[in-house]
């Protein structure tokens, strides 16, 4: 039996990689927990946290995944297996278990989107918590999700280059022009420069929050995709042309337009619409209830604005569903030697099965969101710095393997950075998410 590299499709041009990468970080994380996540940490002194987290820690976390998975040409099990011997493949397991559960639920979020965007055909109406209640609750909510696993299988299905690929290049183009849209919309609401002073200037109070740096933290690694497998699995589906560093920071910078042009988006439409009491009660407020009641105040043009907005959360979610099978599959693949057929729709309905329970109870949805993207994938980028760091063998040579002269250059400091300065503050993070749920 040929060994998992020897013929293993690859992407087809470096485009289709960025954009595929770069829809797996873009996601509705970007637009539905980002809000809450901002308001509740002090606005702009949470953006600047975020920011801070995802160039210089995220960057160095997503350059060793690449440099894994590209080396070991494997899917995260066989990866760890493959570099770190058997004591590594329990981590693995975790960065196959962490994209299944975030995809049980995600698909949940994702299919309430469908159901918001084909509300707004007839227009929005009526009291919009009861709305939400029927939206995510019930056969509605299991119907839905059902729906969105469904083409995410059908995409997965196809492959790498006709399925993943192909998708990327469509979606993530119509993301951006979608976002654009919205953010020239909203820049002309009136009473929007209240949103805006919110989100760009910062609290310095909270700067120093261990809170807020944890959930700054937490945000940016599972909105770039790092800790769960999926940039190992990615990579290892590229041949060595590739600038790992470069396509790390290229991949970042998309994953941070979308997130900065969501909050463009959100908070002028709070304030400009006296809503801002809602957006920090819950991660749902924001997106669900508050928006949609604003909508709705808008008459026609509402109606348009609301199905491009929802329209473009579900792009996003499509985006990163492709990504988080596609590491089931691939672990199905590598590690029982099956098919892609057979391997996708196994992981479909596991998947389809593990997203009952968030589609039929928002606490334990709630409860997933938390556990999977402040324990498992901190967890999950610390081990990868790890192995990349310090059980790769001539990681530095791994990193120096297709790179341009100016990350040529700066590769000794990215190796110093994924060897000593961000595992000692995932390990901090980390033991701070664990100490809140001790």
């Amino acid at each position: 039996m040929p060994s998992p590299g020897s013929s293993r499709e690859l992407f087809a041009t470096r485009p289709g990689f960025v954009l595929a990468a770069a829809g797996s970080a873009v996601g509705l994380g970007n637009m539905w927990r980002f809000p809450y996540q901002a308001a509740e940490g002090g606005g702009a002194a949470f953006v600047l946290l975020y920011v801070l987290m995802t160039f210089l820690i995220g960057v160095p976390i997503m350059a060793s995944e690449f440099a894994i998975g590209r080396r070991s040409k494997r899917s995260p099990i066989g990866a760890y297996r493959s570099i770190g011997g058997t004591a590594w493949v329990p981590m693995g397991y975790l960065a196959v278990l962490t994209p299944l559960v975030i995809l049980a639920y995600f698909s949940v979020i994702a299919g309430w989107t469908l159901r918001y965007a084909i509300d707004g055909l007839s227009g929005f109406s009526g009291d919009f918590a009861v709305r939400f209640g029927e939206v995510s609750s019930g056969t509605p909510a299991v119907v839905y999700h059902l729906i969105l696993m469904i083409i995410t299988v059908a995409v997965v299905y196809r492959g790498v280059r006709k399925g993943i690929e192909h998708a990327s290049l469509i979606l993530m183009p119509l993301l951006f022009v979608l976002l654009i849209g919205l953010v020239i919309w909203a820049s002309n609401l009136p009473g929007s420069g209240q949103g805006y002073s919110f989100y760009l200037q910062p609290s310095f109070d909270e700067l120093l929050n261990p809170t807020v740096i944890k959930q700054a933290a937490a945000q940016a690694f599972l909105s770039l995709s790092v800790g769960m497998g999926i940039m190992i699995t990615y990579s290892s589906y590229l041949d060595h042309r590739h600038d790992l560093g470069q396509e790390a920071v290229t991949v970042s910078m998309f994953d941070f337009s979308v997130a900065f042009i969501g909050g463009l988006v959100v908070f002028p439409v709070i304030f400009a619409l006296g809503l801002s009491d809602q957006v920090g009660e819950s991660t749902i407020g924001a997106l669900f209830i508050s928006i949609p009641a604003a909508i709705a105040e808008m008459g026609d043009a509402g109606q348009v604005v609301g199905i491009v907005f929802f329209i473009a959360l579900l792009v996003a979610g499509l985006t990163s569903l492709i990504s988080l099978l596609e590491v089931v599959v691939s672990s199905l693949m590598d590690g029982f030697g099956m098919r892609r057929g057979p391997s996708t729709l196994t992981a479909g309905v596991l998947a389809a099965a593990a997203g009952i329970l968030p589609a039929s109870s928002l606490s334990a949805l709630g409860m997933m969101d938390k556990i999977a993207s402040e324990v498992f994938v901190i967890a999950g980028a610390l081990g990868s710095l790890v192995l990349a760091g310090w059980i790769l063998k001539n990681p530095l040579e791994e990193i120096h393997t297709g790179a341009s002269p100016l990350f040529a250059r700066i590769a000794p400091g990215l190796m110093f950075t994924i060897r000593y300065l961000a595992p000692a503050f995932v390990a901090i993070v980390l033991w701070l998410s664990i100490s809140d749920f001790v």
